[in-house]
């Protein structure tokens, strides 16, 4: 059982990175457009038009099948949790708090402090 939650978790989280990824590519799941004039559609604009967010989406495509994979997990959160951290420095500088509490942020940040706990002695190697 030790062994089946982290599989799972990282298998739910590569499967939510790997939605949202391709559906910036695909647009099969219709996202809202953030107000006119704030501080969000501006970031937004400059990612799109910048072809930064392409880039990063890719990456999410890539970390999410490498961390469903338990023996690339590990390289597949050394991708997300930077770009975890800033979906959620986004919600909180950007936003103003609203959309912390939607199910795949929460989703996003328990799986992957969970798999952070699971693999703690790998990743204490890591940082030294």
């Amino acid at each position: 059982m030790k062994e089946k939650l982290p599989t799972l978790a990282g298998a739910c989280l590569g499967l939510l990175f790997l939605v949202f990824g391709f559906n910036f590519f695909l647009q099969f799941i219709p996202m809202p457009s953030p107000p006119e004039g704030s501080p969000m559609a501006a970031f937004m604009g400059a990612m799109y038009g910048s072809g930064y967010l392409a880039f990063v989406k890719v990456l999410e495509i890539a970390g999410g099948i490498l961390v469903a994979i338990p023996k690339t997990r590990k390289i597949g959160l050394l991708i997300l949790v930077p770009i975890i951290v800033n979906i959620l420095l986004i919600h909180v500088f950007l936003m103003g708090g609203t959309g912390l509490l939607e199910p795949p942020v929460v989703m996003i940040t328990v799986l992957t402090g969970f798999l952070i706990v699971s693999e703690r002695a790998a990743i204490s190697k890591l940082l030294g």
